[in-house]
């Protein structure tokens, strides 16, 4: 019965400091140190929220870059993330990256489709696309716009982020940005 009363408070207060204190501690400090990613990274226009830099989100648009396949809900649901958690030989996941395949190979068939055009991300939220996969879009974007393929690829490039620290990760282009980098480019004059 000695050791019953120390283990009960030693429990007690362990949940109190790892349970409450040390996250309440790092919401704080991640508040105070970074309040843009903590508050969601959202991007704003005139004050109202149209998205966040990390969740990827639907564009159906032929106006707009697309972004990866998303198998979370009804496509990029944050509320129920995840993948389609089909094995790489399964049936249906291989008829429908086919399909994807010839949606978009239909689409530009002068260029390869890009993998990750056709396949989805493990959270299914992925915001972003590799260049390859924006570079393809291009002629789409462009014709849809009365733009030049010159001046959407510049712009693809313009965003484009390195790999970070020059070694993780690899070279990609956020949609949602895209997107609204492409809603204040004009038609060049011809």
């Amino acid at each position: 019965m000695q050791h019953v009363r120390p283990a009960i408070m030693m429990i007690l207060v362990m949940t109190l400091l790892t349970g409450l204190a040390y996250p309440l501690a790092f919401t704080a400090l991640a508040g105070a140190v970074f309040p843009h990613q903590a508050a969601g990274s959202l991007v704003t226009i005139d004050g109202k929220v149209i998205g966040s830099e990390v969740i990827g989100q639907q564009f159906a648009s032929a106006k707009y870059f697309h972004g990866r396949p998303s198998a979370a809900g009804n496509g990029y649901d944050a509320a129920n993330s995840g993948g389609s958690n089909y094995a790489p030989t399964a049936k249906k996941l291989k008829d429908r990256i086919a399909a994807d395949a010839a949606k978009l190979h239909a689409e530009n068939p002068a260029m390869p489709v890009p993998d990750d055009l056709v396949t989805a991300s493990a959270s299914g939220l992925d915001p972003d696309i590799s260049p390859a996969g924006a570079l393809f879009q291009v002629p789409r974007i462009a014709k849809a716009r009365n733009l030049s393929q010159e001046q959407v690829s510049a712009l693809v490039g313009s965003l484009t982020e390195s790999r970070l620290f020059g070694i993780l990760g690899e070279p990609h282009v956020n949609v949602l940005k895209l997107n609204l980098a492409l809603d204040a480019v004009r038609p060049a004059a011809k």
